[in-house]
């Protein structure tokens, strides 16, 4: 990132474009910001702390998953087990363009991992505790009625170019969505996974998402209803009474992770069961989307939870 910002400075750049998946993206938000300003990275880390204005910035996604391209937050990696945020107004790109044909390369692992990203970012928009609201949740329903009728085409038939639009479109209205409502426990978790085990952040999310649907089930079943019947349609299945359907999201989506290939369990990414309480405590870290989950995270309460993806 330092590296980056650096030679853009010595360019004299007058436009930034962001090309590749969300972390590509959000190196491109800070330059855009930074580059002809005084304020160092290390302060504008957290929310509202970025000043002055940016460059003109055109975001352009190779990924079905994070929707950087609409969203006003950069993640950047700040150590060898750390990540942090900046989040701010100015973040927000000036055009942002979607070319389906740019995703068609990714391989299948990718594309699973990426989209259920996003997935999980209109999942946990619908659930957020403080700032949900029918804009956001409009948002969140189209993205998860548009990804879940087309995640296994374009995983397994990626040269599809019907279910690479559709994935491309609902990214991005998912990242729309939690711009608005932000995410919670599930990135919380997911985090430290990627930070100590290197896991891609779409995978980390996988991993812990079924444990943290069933964690907060009791404070979401009405939503979890809403949501499990969109998630039924886009895989053809029937109907069923609302606390059946609501009690069934946590296990569509085990189910789902098995369909797209992916590993489903901790231990297949030789994730050591003795760390799993360093994790918990790192997880604690992650208050700015703690605080959004529907239902209170304690470190036990996170360490109960790896311990079931273990």
């Amino acid at each position: 990132m330092l590296d980056a910002l650096g030679r853009a400075r010595a360019g004299n750049i007058d436009t930034v474009i962001g090309l590749g998946g969300g972390s590509s993206m959000d190196v491109a938000k800070l330059i855009a910001a930074l580059c002809h300003s005084s304020q160092a990275l290390s302060d504008a880390y957290g929310i509202g702390n970025l000043t002055g204005e940016r460059l003109p910035l055109v975001q352009i996604p190779t990924t079905a998953g994070t929707g950087s391209e609409v969203t006003p937050i950069s993640i950047i990696t700040t150590g060898a087990t750390t990540k942090a945020a900046v989040i701010a107004p100015q973040l927000l790109p000036d055009v942002a363009l979607l070319d389906p044909e740019l995703t068609v390369g990714l391989p299948p692992q990718v594309t699973a991992a990426t989209g259920i990203d996003a997935m999980v970012h209109a999942i946990e928009s619908f659930t957020s505790a403080i700032h949900k609201n029918p804009y956001s949740d409009m948002l969140a329903t189209q993205a998860l009625k548009l990804m879940s009728a087309h995640i296994e085409t374009a995983v397994h038939d990626g040269e599809d170019l019907k279910a690479r639009t559709a994935m491309l479109f609902g990214s991005l209205l998912a990242g729309q969505a939690f711009a608005n409502a932000p995410v919670a426990a599930v990135h919380a978790l997911a985090y430290p996974l990627g930070g100590h085990f290197h896991i891609p952040h779409g995978l980390s999310n996988s991993l812990v998402l079924p444990h943290v649907l069933r964690f907060n089930y009791e404070t979401s079943a009405d939503s979890y209803a809403t949501l499990a019947r969109i998630v039924m349609l886009g895989a053809g299945e029937g109907s069923a009474s609302d606390d059946a359907v609501s009690e069934s999201l946590p296990d569509y989506f085990e189910a789902l992770v098995d369909r797209l290939m992916m590993p489903s369990k901790l231990r297949e990414l030789n994730v050591p069961e003795d760390s799993l309480p360093m994790l918990a405590r790192d997880a604690m870290q992650q208050q700015r989307l703690l605080v959004n989950n529907p239902r209170k995270v304690s470190e036990q309460d996170a360490l109960r939870i790896y311990e079931a993806a273990y």
